[in-house]
């Protein structure tokens, strides 16, 4: 898809988080769908809430989108508080939901102006949003057709542009490639990067791993409440050590004397050398490698590589449910 989104408007107020949720529940008669969750999402950030069906998190962006009426807790979305301001909050958000839930006896251009007329625009205010967001999706030459005939992929980019109509400041995408062909898939995930890149703070719900991580500056790992939330990185190392691998231009008897010149670093936990590379652990190789590799180079190392091994987002995302299954069954 071409970046041709409009730039975000001018914000309701300066500074802060765009969306801040504090100890915000939902209860559905005896089912709590929801509970005690927080979390903020920057400006111009791509944030993700990733966990199994039924984790909440479709009630969650309902919630957010001033759809559902919380059962506890308090939200703002650029500085308005979510129930006395519910109604000024759904003019600024746009919400993708999993079912495109389009007219399939209208086309494609029939249906964004029904929906623009929901949102308050009319006449060539409407059409003109129409016309660029049929651009932005790829689909000006189909907007006469009806889409009823249409693929998986293009139904997703009309419900797409339909979210962005009245130029929302939140967007919130619900499975956003569920059921999508690779390459369509791959240009749904191009448009959302062209979204941030364009200023629009995005809430994404998925239990596609590889997505979140493509997509996603932090990610919130939900089942009712929030277990984790940081950056996909940093989730990777969730309760262990990182391990730094160096390769050395050098026999693996000078690999095991630059050990001795690790000893004095604070934040080596250890290392070891092996066929003349060194494996050394660390809590946080973004912010130890420099130092790392500065004192391996002044104590004489020929360093030919520095790679990272950690764990796959998919290993801690199953441990932190499955901790979690533990303690419910416990």
């Amino acid at each position: 898809m071409p970046a041709r989104v409009r730039g975000r408007r001018a914000r309701l107020v300066g500074g802060g988080p765009v969306i801040e949720v504090q100890g915000l529940g939902k209860r559905f008669g005896a089912l709590e769908a929801v509970q005690n969750l927080s979390f903020t999402v920057g400006d111009g950030e791509i944030f993700g809430l990733l966990g199994p069906n039924g984790a909440g998190k479709t009630t969650t962006v309902r919630m957010l989108a001033g759809l559902v009426v919380p059962s506890a807790g308090a939200a703002r979305i650029n500085g308005l508080r979510l129930g006395p301001d519910s109604r000024r909050i759904r003019a600024i958000s746009g919400i993708l939901t999993e079912a495109p839930g389009l007219h399939d006896k209208l086309t494609a251009r029939q249906n964004l102006g029904y929906y623009g007329r929901l949102y308050g625009l009319t006449g060539a205010t409407l059409r003109r949003a129409v016309d660029h967001y049929l651009g932005v999706v790829e689909l000006s030459e189909m907007g006469d057709r009806r889409v009823a005939g249409f693929s998986k992929g293009m139904r997703q980019k009309v419900a797409i542009a339909r979210a962005l109509l009245h130029e929302p400041e939140v967007i919130y995408l619900d499975e956003p490639t569920s059921a999508l062909d690779p390459s369509a898939a791959k240009n749904i995930r191009d448009f959302v990067s062209v979204l941030r890149d364009a200023g629009r703070s995005i809430v994404i719900c998925t239990h596609n791993l590889d997505e979140a991580e493509r997509l996603c500056d932090r990610i919130g790992i939900i089942r009712q409440t929030l277990i984790q939330v940081n950056s996909p990185a940093a989730l990777r190392r969730y309760g262990r050590l990182a391990t730094v691998h160096v390769q050395l231009a050098a026999s693996d008897g000078e690999a095991r004397r630059l050990l001795d010149a690790l000893v004095p670093l604070p934040f080596v936990m250890g290392a070891r050398e092996h066929e003349g590379t060194l494996q050394v652990e660390v809590r946080d190789p973004r912010r130890d490698n420099p130092e790392l590799v500065a004192t391996l180079v002044a104590h004489g190392a020929r360093i030919v590589g520095v790679r990272e091994e950690a764990a796959t987002l998919e290993d801690v995302y199953l441990q932190m449910v499955g901790e979690i299954d533990g303690k419910d069954a416990a």
